[in-house]
């Protein structure tokens, strides 16, 4: 008797830390939804070499900020899976700047995305999630170390480690985890150039001496949704190299 391949959602699953986790859980086996914003074409890539690689996985469209689009998510992979095991909260509105620079379009957008989003994913997750699931939040090792011009957008992201924590206590007799990653400074595309600029100087400064990358994120992703997990609940794991 073969074990019953588990299903998920990734939300902000075309690009970055998204990607990487929704093709690393793909490849492991687990069906799926990869959930983009606008770029239809990177998610079907991303469905794509998940399929290639013998996975099973959709692509679904859906604006975090917007109630109907987060329902609408879970409607779709519950029909096509039949069931959820797994969610990861990894959608994003940055909000960077000074506090005094970060106008309220830009700071209403994080709240309804980074707060909003993220409660409404994760109170359907408490309705929906079959027993054993597994939800891990993505949020930033700035609500940590304290990062130049991020307060606005660190205030958002907190939230979620707020609500996860309360869920994990909520949801665990279902035998349910609920933790919250941390990434520090990672490589992907959405790096500002100023920042990437100064790659060599903060490497230099991080005790294992290089930038991060998505895959070390979906390391920890990948085994904190799996069996060997089971002990691990309401927990913020910093995954920053060392640094901060």
């Amino acid at each position: 008797m073969t074990t019953p391949k588990k299903s998920a959602i990734v939300t902000a699953a075309s690009r970055g830390i998204g990607r990487a986790i929704a093709l690393r859980l793909g490849l492991n086996g687990t069906a799926v939804a990869v959930n983009y914003h606008s770029n239809l074409t990177a998610a079907e890539q991303v469905v794509g070499e998940i399929t290639a690689g013998g996975g099973s996985a959709i692509a679904a469209q859906g604006d975090m900020g917007v109630q109907a689009d987060v329902e609408r998510l879970f409607d779709t992979a519950l029909e096509r899976f039949g069931g959820l095991d797994i969610l990861v909260t990894n959608a994003a509105s940055q909000a960077n700047g000074k506090i005094a620079d970060v106008t309220d379009e830009t700071f209403d957008r994080a709240v309804e995305v980074n707060i909003k989003g993220t409660f409404r994913a994760m109170r359907l997750a408490a309705n929906k999630l079959n027993e054993g699931g597994r939800v891990v939040n993505i949020s930033t090792g700035c609500t940590r170390a304290h990062c130049p011009d991020t307060g606005a957008y660190s205030a958002t992201k907190i939230a979620g480690e707020l609500l996860a924590v309360a869920l994990a206590k909520e949801l665990g007799h279902r035998r349910i985890t609920v933790n919250s990653v941390l990434p520090g400074l990672v490589d992907t595309d959405g790096i500002l150039p100023h920042v990437r600029q100064q790659f060599d100087m903060i490497a230099s400064m991080t005790p294992l001496g290089r930038i991060g990358q998505p895959g070390d994120i979906a390391d920890i992703v990948a085994y904190l949704v799996s069996e060997q997990a089971g002990w691990i609940t309401g927990q913020s794991i910093v995954a920053a190299g060392g640094l901060g």
